[in-house]
């Protein structure tokens, strides 16, 4: 028969069997979110917590990226004491304290980096779920070069619509449209999307020619972009000009004419000069050539 220490070491001997079975790994991520500027390193914590020898134990890291929510991929992957890297992240990614801890460093940081990732530790004969922590990553990056585009029309009394866009910058940069000459002037922005700002100018004038600066901005730095613009005002068709371009052509036309009379005058001139002299030398000749009259004699 069975004493009570019997007993009670059974007992304990079966709780802790059960303990065993139904186990399962805790995963603890010390920081639910974490910022990087683009191009620096990052650390992604993930610790865990087991009751088995680690001979086989298996991490994976995945992403789920802000670009393409619908398209998870898989990070690093550490199983039976092998690293694999996905292609995506080769040469950028690795462990920091394997095995007792699941923290991975992540190299030169892309604007694709950003999103949610996923740390899921498994260490059988453990037959619970994985352990799995989350943790979303966040990439800022300084706005870059934007683009300074105008379009409409310049004359005067025409519309012309400015626009700024800047393909890159998180968070989304701030922009500003300023008139610079002769005065600093600030414009009212239309935001068309988060990248694009344009102004619109009604009624162009002289008043609106000038220097135009476009300026993005967010926390990393600040951009600009410049456009110059001139208005073109159409010179006045009044009955006043016009009169006097006719005029003009008149009095020239009228020049022409008396240069060319002139000119026919003195060459009229001279071919009766030429006719004169010709009908004198032919008289001379007339009278040099004419027979000599033989005088005949009469007996």
């Amino acid at each position: 028969m069975m004493g009570c220490e019997g007993w009670s070491l059974l007992w304990l001997a079966c709780l802790v069997s059960s303990f065993l079975q139904n186990c399962a790994v805790r995963v603890t991520v010390r920081e639910s979110s974490v910022e990087v500027v683009r191009g620096d390193s990052v650390t992604l914590p993930c610790t865990f917590f087991t009751m088995m020898p680690l001979y086989r134990l298996s991490i994976i890291w995945t992403l789920t990226p802000v670009s393409d929510p619908a398209s998870p991929m898989q990070v690093i992957v550490y199983d039976h004491g092998q690293v694999i890297e996905s292609p995506s992240f080769m040469g950028r990614v690795g462990f920091t304290g394997m095995p007792w801890s699941a923290d991975v460093v992540l190299n030169d940081t892309r604007m694709s980096d950003a999103g949610v990732f996923r740390c899921v530790v498994s260490n059988p004969p453990e037959t619970g779920d994985p352990g799995i922590g989350e943790l979303s990553l966040t990439v800022l990056a300084p706005p870059s070069l934007p683009v300074c585009l105008w379009e409409g029309d310049t004359d005067a009394g025409g519309s012309v619509k400015l626009s700024c866009m800047a393909l890159e910058g998180f968070p989304s940069p701030q922009m500003i449209w300023e008139k610079l000459e002769p005065d600093q002037i600030n414009l009212p922005v239309n935001m068309d999307g988060e990248k694009t700002g344009s102004v619109q100018i009604a009624n162009f004038s002289a008043q609106n020619s000038g220097l135009y600066r476009c300026s993005v901005s967010n926390l990393l730095g600040t951009q600009h972009c410049y456009i110059n613009l001139s208005v073109y005002i159409h010179p006045d068709n009044s009955p006043g000009i016009l009169q006097g371009v006719l005029l003009s052509l008149s009095m020239a036309l009228l020049l022409l004419a008396l240069i060319v009379l002139v000119l026919w005058l003195h060459r009229s001139a001279q071919e009766s000069k030429w006719i004169n002299s010709r009908e004198e030398e032919e008289c001379y000749n007339e009278i040099k050539y004419t027979p000599t009259l033989i005088k005949r004699s009469f007996v």
